[in-house]
C-alpha cells in the first residue's frame, strides 16, 4: 500500500540551524520515498532555499519563517488530502488535529521544560511551556506519538500522554568505521552540534581549561555552527584557550566522521537531548561519550560505565567539576578508554536507519488504515 504522507517540521536538513532532529526526519522521509510512498515535507523558508523542490524523491515546500510557518502550514494542509500527517513537535506544536480529520502522528524528540527559560524571557518561557505541556496533550489526546528514547516517553507520560499511544523509534546510522582514519596521537576532545546556549559548550571549554594542566597537548574541536558562536569565542579568549580550541564550523559528513574518529572522547554537555544522534555516530568510530544523565536521551544512548560516562547534576545546576573529572578519567586512563571504545562499537551497531524507516512505515500504515 502506497501512502500520501505529509511531514511538518520547522527545518529541513539544509537549513543553517539544522541538527540531529532534522537528520532523523529527513532520513525517514527519504526512506519512505524510496519505498514508493508519496512524501511531502513542509518546512520554513530560509535564505537561498527554493520555495519548492524535490530531493531524493521527497517534495519540499518551504513557506513562512521561524514562527509564521505554523499558521501557514495549518491553513495549507487543511485544504489538502493526505493519508497521514507527521507533525514534528519541536517544543511548539503544529496542532494539526485542529485543522484536519486525517490521521496524525506526533513526533517528539524531547520535552523542552528546561530549555524554555534558557532561550526566552520569563513570560515567553511560561507561554511556551504551557503550549507544550498543557495545550498540546489536550489537542493530541487521540493521536499516536513517536519518540526516540525511553526517557522522552516517560516525560510524555508525565504530561498525561497514554503510554500505549507512544512508540519508540530510535535514531540510526549508516556510517561505517574507516580503519584507515587514525586516532590522533595527541589527546583530542570533540563537541559536535548546533552552537546554541542549550548545548552548553562552555562546560567543555571550562573542562579543557582545567585538564590542560594534567593532559599535555589537550585540544578541543568544536564542530557546528550557530548564533551562539561569538559568545563561545569570547569564552575561549577569557580562558586563554586560543591554541587549544578549533572552531570548525559546519563541515561535510566526511569531515565530521574524520573528526569523530580522531577524537579520544566525545563531549556532550547538552542540557537536553532526545537521543543524541552524535553518540551513535561517535560510537561507530569507537569514541566514547561523556554526557549528563539529566539530559534525558543520553541516559539511553550511552551505557554508563560501558560505552561512556554519565555525570549527575548538582541539584538544579550542572556539576562542572564532576564533568571535568569524568572527561579527565577517559583522557588519562588508556585501558578504560580502550574498553569503552570496543563496547561503544558493539553497542551502536544495532542502530540502523533501515530499521528506523521500517518502524516508521509500520506506524504510518497502521494509522492510515484506521
Amino acid at each position: 500500500m502506497s501512502l500520501r504522507v505529509l511531514l511538518l517540521n520547522w527545518r529541513d536538513l539544509h537549513h543553517p540551524e539544522a541538527g540531529g532532529a532534522e537528520r532523523y526526519i529527513v532520513t525517514v522521509a527519504e526512506g519512505l520515498a524510496a519505498r514508493g510512498h508519496d512524501v511531502t515535507f513542509r518546512t520554513a523558508a530560509y535564505p537561498g532555499a527554493l520555495p519548492t523542490e524535490t530531493i531524493a524523491g521527497v517534495r519540499y515546500v518551504r513557506r513562512g519563517g521561524h514562527y509564521s510557518i505554523y499558521a501557514r502550514a495549518l491553513v495549507a494542509h487543511a485544504r489538502s488530502t493526505y493519508d497521514v500527517v507527521v507533525d514534528v513537535q519541536n517544543g511548539v506544536p503544529y496542532l494539526s488535529p485542529l485543522a484536519t480529520g486525517t490521521p496524525v502522528v506526533n513526533l517528539v524528540h524531547h520535552v523542552h521544560r528546561e530549555q524554555w527559560p534558557v532561550i526566552f524571557g520569563p513570560r515567553t518561557a511560561r507561554f511556551g511551556w504551557w503550549l507544550e505541556s498543557s495545550l498540546a496533550p489536550r489537542v493530541y489526546r487521540r493521536t499516536s506519538y513517536v519518540t526516540v528514547s525511553d526517557s522522552t516517553k516517560r516525560e510524555l507520560v508525565d504530561l498525561g500522554v497514554d503510554a500505549d499511544r507512544v512508540t519508540i523509534i530510535h535514531n540510526g546510522t549508516d556510517a561505517v568505521a574507516d580503519d584507515t582514519a587514525p586516532r590522533s596521537p595527541q589527546p583530542r576532545v570533540v563537541v559536535l552540534g548546533r552552537l546554541v546556549p542549550q548545548k552548553r559548550v562552555e562546560i567543555a571549554l571550562d573542562a579543557v581549561a582545567v585538564l590542560r594542566q594534567r593532559v599535555p597537548g589537550l585540544h578541543l574541536d568544536v564542530v557546528g555552527s550557530g548564533w551562539w558562536e561569538p559568545r563561545l569565542r569570547e569564552h575561549v579568549a577569557a580562558l586563554g584557550l586560543h591554541e587549544a580550541v578549533t572552531f570548525h564550523g559546519h563541515v561535510s559528513e566526511a569531515e565530521k566522521h574524520l573528526l569523530l574518529a580522531r577524537a579520544w572522547v566525545h563531549a556532550m554537555p547538552s542540557l537536553k537531548e532526545g537521543w543524541g544522534l552524535v553518540v551513535v555516530e561517535a560510537g561507530v568510530h569507537g569514541t566514547p561519550t561523556v554526557a549528563f544523565r539529566a539530559a534525558g536521551g543520553p541516559a539511553d544512548s550511552v551505557r554508563d560505565g560501558e560505552t561512556g560516562l554519565l555525570v549527575e547534576d548538582a541539584g538544579d545546576e550542572p556539576d562542572v567539576s564532576a564533568y571535568t573529572e569524568a572527561l579527565g578519567s577517559l583522557l588519562t586512563d588508556c585501558g578504560l578508554r580502550d574498553r569503552m571504545s570496543t563496547a561503544a562499537r558493539a553497542w551502536v551497531s544495532r542502530f540502523r536507519w533501515d530499521d528506523c524507516v521500517d518502524a516508521w512505515e509500520r506506524v504510518l500504515l497502521r494509522e492510515a488504515s484506521g
